[in-house]
């Protein structure tokens, strides 16, 4: 019998798509999360925990040191990149949900509210995405312009077999700490919508439904590095500004020093042209594709673009809540979610309202207390923070995160499995489903949201910030 490499196809085609997309990134848990969700189950098999979580009390070499590791024995060598299929990836994601007709489908950016909202709709959420990590022999943290040119070596190896993707490539150590130094983060977008999207979409939609298409219309500068390969430092999910990565900047030096790194080897690259959408936006021609086949198909199609990710979480869970009391319940109990820690399964056995924030920066928890502050009271507020595993000085403390729990009016809980050793451990996604087990039932769901009716509350909720829906 011939052997197949780990991580091959049978065929030998391509690798898997579960070996290409970067364990724990956003879109991965989501669509995983999404799909379970679906079938009625949550998400009590999703993350292992990391070394890290098991180091909180050692020193921060021997910290970063350990998630290194880790993250060496997952991230693509030079020749695997060579190897991944965009296709095959596809075809991973829309496999992992249900066979059978759906009311429509959400496509698009990657956000936590977006999980929540295709559950409440009974449909399936589909990324315009994916991030890939891949492996940086002798690199280092504090040192951009080599990132970028390992990036291109590394881009003009996915691209020769997938000319239907734009790599961003993102070197963020606020972010990602010490691992900026060791592995290349890479999105890839589809510059058209994939085949296997194509086929789920004419298999499994019923006729007349509607398609969403989410987008995340933040900016970032980017430099334009190659044909299909374009360069971001730092990210609008690191809580800091673009200024803030400049030679000069007092919070980059902490962020470097707090990863190992020194600020006097930072020379980031020239930015010439006007700020790009960020890494996690759609492309043109994923979208087109996507009406294309909406016209053809007799298919309405809206756009849904979100200017910053509080504003979609705060318009999500505001329909949440009109939704859960219209069907009799109380809506009166909010879990706010962080980053990998969500179960909208769960959140809906609860019958919880869900506030989804990005990360656990400063400003995302600032803007949890803003819409709390500006909405009517809950009776319990349960908060799970994800501890990012890294220092920055843009990170909230746990005095802001037990601020939000403290708008319950008789339950104020913070997960304190979450809160050991933050920030700079790491809990797996299961945390959340293990949390809200504990919450009463409120059975039975309810009934699932109309299109129309979820669209109107959208736009009733999420105009006055910024949420368009066209």
């Amino acid at each position: 019998m011939r052997k197949v490499r780990p991580g091959l196809t049978a065929a030998g085609a391509g690798m898997a798509g579960d070996r290409v997309v970067a364990p724990g990134s956003t879109a991965r848990i989501l669509v995983a999360a999404t799909a379970r969700a679906l079938r009625g189950t949550d998400c009590a098999d999703l993350g292992r925990v990391g070394p890290v979580s098991r180091f909180a009390g050692t020193p921060d070499p021997v910290r970063r040191a350990a998630a290194i590791r880790t993250a060496g024995r997952i991230a693509l060598t030079a020749g695997q990149a060579a190897e991944v299929d965009a296709a095959r990836v596809a075809q991973w994601f829309v496999d992992q949900y249900p066979r059978r007709r759906y009311p429509g489908v959400l496509l698009g950016s990657p956000h936590g509210s977006a999980a929540h909202l295709a559950v409440a709709l009974g449909m399936p959420w589909l990324p315009a995405g994916f991030e890939m990590t891949a492996h940086w022999p002798q690199g280092a943290v504090d040192r951009p312009r080599p990132a970028m040119d390992h990036g291109a070596a590394l881009a003009g190896r996915i691209l020769a077999g997938n000319p239907d993707l734009h790599l961003r490539q993102v070197h963020c150590p606020a972010s990602r700490g010490a691992l900026a130094g060791a592995t290349v983060a890479l999105t890839g977008r589809w510059r058209a919508l994939p085949a296997a999207y194509r086929r789920f979409l004419t298999e499994r939609l019923a006729p007349g439904t509607p398609v969403l298409v989410l987008h995340d219309t933040r900016t970032w500068p980017v430099v334009d590095a190659a044909d299909g390969h374009s360069f971001q430092l730092g990210s609008p999910a690191s809580g800091l500004n673009p200024v803030d990565f400049h030679p000069d900047s007092h919070a980059l030096r902490q962020v470097l020093r707090s990863a190992g790194g020194d600020s006097a080897h930072w020379e980031p690259p020239e930015v010439s042209a006007p700020p790009g959408v960020a890494e996690h936006g759609v492309e043109s021609g994923f979208e087109r594709g996507a009406r294309e086949w909406a016209a053809r198909r007799g298919h309405p199609l809206h756009r849904i673009l979100f200017p910053a990710p509080e504003v979609l979480s705060a318009a999500t869970a505001d329909l949440y809540r009109r939704w859960l009391r219209a069907a009799g319940k109380t809506g009166d109990r909010l879990v706010v979610e962080c980053g990998r820690l969500l179960d909208p399964w769960q959140v809906i056995r609860a019958g919880l309202v869900p506030y989804w924030c990005e990360n656990a920066a400063r400003r995302s928890v600032e803007q949890v207390e803003w819409w709390l502050a500006g909405s009517e009271s809950f009776s319990s507020v349960d908060v799970l923070p994800e501890p990012p595993g890294v220092r920055s000085p843009a990170l909230a403390g746990l005095p802001q995160w037990l601020a939000i729990a403290g708008f319950g009016r008789r339950r104020r809980a913070l997960d304190r499995t979450s809160a050991r050793g933050y920030p700079v451990t790491s809990v797996p996604t299961r945390r959340a489903t293990e949390v809200l087990r504990a919450q009463p039932y409120d059975l039975p769901s309810p009934a699932p949201l109309a299109v129309a009716d979820a669209l109107a509350a959208l736009r009733d909720a999420g105009t006055h910030h910024g949420l368009l829906i066209c």
